[in-house]
């Protein structure tokens, strides 16, 4: 029989060749819908009681259980065992039931009022939150359909095939018997994606057609470079991936070793390489990559999944044990960098193009109390000492000047009141729009740094929506354009003596690195998992090297050009990291 090859998106980098082991919890694959008569209502409000009662009871214990490898995952379980106790989604569902339907379909009809308002987001992480929503409401309906919860025994090291995975779905199957895994749901931000890469396994998410029946047992091939699933493999195929295991194993062997050594080139210029998260638990995966700080903390998670805003008091919280954790090591927190009111439960209409509409720095303007709160909560954590805040999205220096007054006043409240806060901390921008790039030496003025952000800066600079596979191709960080840009922010900072950062997807990428060294940026900031090949990268090269393909690149006049520029130096001097490494890069 031919082997089946499935396509999905590499989360996690490596090879595996094993067994299956099928799970498969869609249970919203065959949700039996039917109308209730008025008479069956009451029994239909008791069964979905009890299944989310059941549902909390089960992830409590699982949480009691969590082992000590795993112990950095426990908030992501809490936060879905928040979600099953939030009565706001449990309402959802028992007043569909109200209308005379029968409880699975009610909960379905529930989690497609929370996917509509999810559906438009802009930002391709918060889109994918969405997820979280879809497997509390998966273990409620598995206990509808009076399911235990608990997955068959995995009774040898098997490679996982499910609809989605949790780590509360680890936890139950025992995760030293997983050796990689391949979920059909999740995207790069998925929190499968982060489980995976904490685990330091194999991972591909995503994988189209991989729904249907699998025999249990069957050797298969998983590639975490990519997004390849190979279900009964030839001979050829083994050979040749079993090659590629065992040479990415000792390329991975020799970065890790090195990969707490600072990022310094051959000539003395020291970039610092940070890291980019969403959560509390990938702290660990900063420290075991050799991450020298947080350049990007999102924000944005403590907001989600939940029908009320977090407080003042929940929000120090968090970030004060991120500090802690981080501590001496710097943490930039960007502030609340969400796209339009309806993420937040509102009543607003849905924007006609919320990328271009009410998102970022613009939507905590119009909404004080809520910026408010999450700057004093900023403030007050920012008594550990190592604490930056940034604003995500400026687009001149009016918008800058407006929200410094607000951030000063919530200062002088705080003074008032006598709540210790850091009256000096650092205070920078992201520089992600076109506007901001070029009035960026009036803005470098204003602020202690500059971040770059080139995921937006590109799609905005070219007009690209890089997720439509239509136009994705014309997504190109070496563009002319693009490469200009980035200098101009660069020199203008530091003319004004300030630092700049870069944290977009340009910092993960070989191929960006050494212009970017070229343009000598202070810090990167990026995936944890990318950093040891990218701090290889530095230490193996020299400015007055980048400086001269920086020359190039800045004298070309077209992507091509630029791309043959860098990939003849790559290919040149770090072979290696050209096989492995791209698969790495992440946002």
């Amino acid at each position: 029989m031919a082997s089946r090859i499935f396509f999905g998106i590499p989360v996690s980098a490596g090879v595996a060749i094993g067994r299956t082991y099928c799970l498969n919890r869609n249970h919203f694959s065959g949700v039996e819908r039917h109308a209730v008569p008025e008479v069956g209502i009451p029994v239909e409000t008791a069964r979905l009681d009890r299944a989310f009662d059941a549902a909390c009871r089960e992830l409590e214990h699982t949480l009691s259980c969590v082992p000590d490898d795993l112990q950095d995952h426990s908030a992501i379980i809490a936060s879905h065992l928040m979600m099953l106790k939030d009565r706001k989604f449990r309402q959802r569902a028992l007043d569909h039931v109200a209308v005379g339907i029968n409880a699975e379909w009610a909960l379905e009809r529930a989690v497609s009022d929370v996917q509509d308002v999810f559906a438009a987001i802009a930002d391709d992480y918060l889109r994918q939150r969405m997820q979280d929503v879809r497997q509390v409401a998966e273990r409620v309906l598995g206990k509808l359909a009076g399911g235990d919860g608990n997955g068959r025994a995995i009774t040898h090291r098997s490679i996982l095939l499910a609809h989605d995975l949790t780590p509360a779905d680890t936890i139950e199957l025992d995760v030293n018997k997983i050796m990689a895994f391949a979920t059909t749901q999740g995207g790069k931000t998925s929190h499968a994606g982060i489980l995976a890469r904490s685990l330091r396994i194999p991972a591909v998410v995503g994988v189209d057609g991989l729904d249907g029946e699998h025999p249990e047992g069957e050797i298969i091939i998983l590639d975490g470079f990519h997004g390849r699933v190979i279900l009964d493999p030839d001979e050829e195929e083994l050979a040749r991936y079993t090659e590629l295991q065992t040479q990415f194993e000792n390329y991975h062997a020799a970065i890790m070793r090195s990969c707490h050594l600072p990022a310094e080139t051959l000539d003395g210029f020291r970039m610092q390489v940070l890291a980019n998260i969403e959560l509390l638990e990938e702290v660990v995966a900063v420290n075991d990559n050799g991450g020298e700080g947080i350049g990007l903390y999102r924000s944005e998670y403590s907001y989600l999944n939940r029908m009320d805003m977090p407080t003042e008091g929940e929000l120090t919280e968090i970030y004060v044990d991120m500090a802690s954790l981080v501590f001496p090591r710097k943490l930039v927190i960007r502030t609340l960098d969400v796209g339009a009111d309806k993420l937040m439960r509102t009543q607003n209409v849905p924007e006609g193009n919320p990328a271009l509409g009410l998102r970022a720095i613009r939507y905590c303007l119009k909404h004080r109390e809520i910026f408010r709160t999450q700057l004093r909560a900023i403030l007050r954590a920012g008594v550990a000492g190592n604490v930056s805040v940034m604003f995500p999205m400026i687009s001149g220096l009016q918008e800058l000047v407006e929200v410094k007054k607000f951030y000063r006043e919530v200062q002088r409240e705080l003074f008032a009141e006598g709540t210790p806060f850091r009256e000096d901390m650092p205070l920078g921008i992201m520089v992600e729009v076109p506007s901001a790039v070029i009035t960026a030496d009036f803005l470098a003025r204003e602020v202690d740094f500059f971040s770059i952000g080139t995921n937006d800066l590109i799609q905005y600079s070219l007009g690209i929506d890089r997720t439509n596979k239509d136009v994705s191709y014309l997504y190109q960080p070496l563009h002319p354009a693009v490469v200009r840009s980035v200098k101009w922010v660069v020199d203008a900072a530091h003319r004004a003596g300030i630092e700049v950062c870069l944290c977009g997807e340009m910092a993960g990428d070989p191929f960006c690195v050494p212009v970017l060294m070229g343009m000598q940026v202070d810090s990167i900031s990026l995936g944890p998992q990318a950093i040891p090949g990218i701090k290889r990268i530095v230490r193996q090269t020299s400015v007055e090297e980048c400086d001269e393909l920086l020359k190039q690149v800045m004298a070309s006049q077209s992507v091509a050009r630029n791309n043959k520029l860098v990939r003849e130096m790559i290919f040149r001097r770090f072979p290696e990291e050209l096989m492995f490494y791209s698969s790495l890069a992440e946002e």
